[in-house]
């Protein structure tokens, strides 16, 4: 079968859900791959005054991409720093985290059962066989190392970007790994949250070139065409660095804005979206359906409905497809700062990423 199916795989997977804070609607669609390798989290009360959405774009695979959506927003919670209001030093953490996590006997065991089901199979008898006995062994946080036959597993070769925005009150902050991207719309103008991390960017290069790899065909050793991701175990082997300075990273790009009245929503979605369509088109094409349309996974499948191409020998339109649209609910926590500086901060961050 190859890369692409003979025909579209068009049904999509949607959700909606509100709470006091924000309302949102995300949807997912194969589209013409062959396999689906995106996932998404959608956790909007992951306490009481702080929610969280996240987009994973896997390759290679789907596992790493589950294995994030499953546990990373788990990790920013249970990070010491997050206790303390440090949401920003929780969730670049959390990404580093994720590449940890997936070594060894119990990296290997809860990849293997979010794989195929030959793996799954695997993978359960091996934790019956090796996981730890009592308490511990039903707290899935805890992490506890394992011994068995898989204890020097190295972590997967396959990957995933990782792009999440959390809210707490009206604070917003985006963190990014890879090319998926998050977006804001403020008075109608779209403005990126996250940059995409190719080799093109000169600090990109940089440190893939001090880390002793090469860029070729625009691709990191001729291979992969992202620069950042959770998982891509190869590229960060070398003993000698910290895992911020590896060829490819999971380290993420952190970005901080304080909300006001005049932003409307944000949008999470995974490069399936961004290669049809720019950031304002896509804000744009949004604000057009809200005006008739009130549930946001309806307007995230129509996005899904524009961008899929006709045939595959378009190029672009043919990626899975996953979007989430997060608007914010009215009033937003008054401000702390004037508005001449909440824009200026904006711009800043839009500038940063792009």
């Amino acid at each position: 079968m190859g890369t692409y199916l003979s025909t579209p795989k068009t049904d999509k997977q949607s959700e909606d859900g509100e709470n006091e804070r924000v309302r949102y609607g995300l949807s997912s669609m194969q589209g013409w791959r062959a396999t689906m390798e995106d996932s998404h989290a959608a956790v909007p009360d992951l306490d009481s005054t702080t929610s969280f959405f996240g987009v994973y774009d896997g390759h290679g695979g789907k596992v790493v991409a589950k294995f994030c959506a499953k546990y990373l927003h788990r990790q920013v919670v249970k990070h010491e720093a997050y206790s303390s209001g440090d949401i920003e030093t929780s969730v670049q953490k959390s990404f580093t985290r994720m590449d940890e996590m997936m070594r060894g006997q119990r990296g290997w065991r809860e990849l293997s059962i979010l794989g195929d089901k030959f793996n799954k199979l695997t993978g359960v008898i091996e934790g019956l066989i090796w996981s730890p006995r009592g308490e511990a062994s039903n707290k899935v946080d805890d992490w506890a190392f394992e011994e068995g036959p898989h204890s020097d597993f190295a972590g997967p070769t396959s990957g995933c970007t990782a792009c999440v925005a959390i809210m707490r009150n009206n604070q917003l902050i985006v963190a990014n790994a890879g090319d998926s991207r998050c977006v804001i719309s403020r008075k109608g103008e779209a403005y990126n949250l996250s940059r995409d991390h190719k080799p093109g960017l000169e600090v990109e290069r940089d440190r893939i070139l001090k880390a002793g790899g090469f860029i070729h065909a625009g691709r990191v050793n001729g291979s992969l065409n992202l620069t950042r991701a959770i998982g891509d175990m190869e590229f960060k082997q070398n003993k000698f660095l910290s895992p911020e300075k590896q060829m490819v990273t999971a380290n993420p790009d952190v970005n901080t804005l304080e909300l006001c009245e005049d932003d409307e929503f944000i949008v999470l979605a995974c490069d399936g979206i961004w290669d049809c369509m720019s950031s304002q088109e896509l804000v744009d094409f949004i604000h057009e359906q809200l005006i008739s349309e009130n549930k946001l996974s309806t307007i995230c499948e129509k996005v899904f409905d524009r961008c899929l191409a006709p045939s595959t020998s378009m190029g672009e339109g043919c990626d899975n497809m996953t979007m989430i649209l997060v608007q914010f609910k009215k009033p937003i926590r008054p401000l702390t700062s004037t508005t001449e500086e909440v824009d200026d901060q904006l711009k800043t961050a839009s500038n940063e990423s792009s």
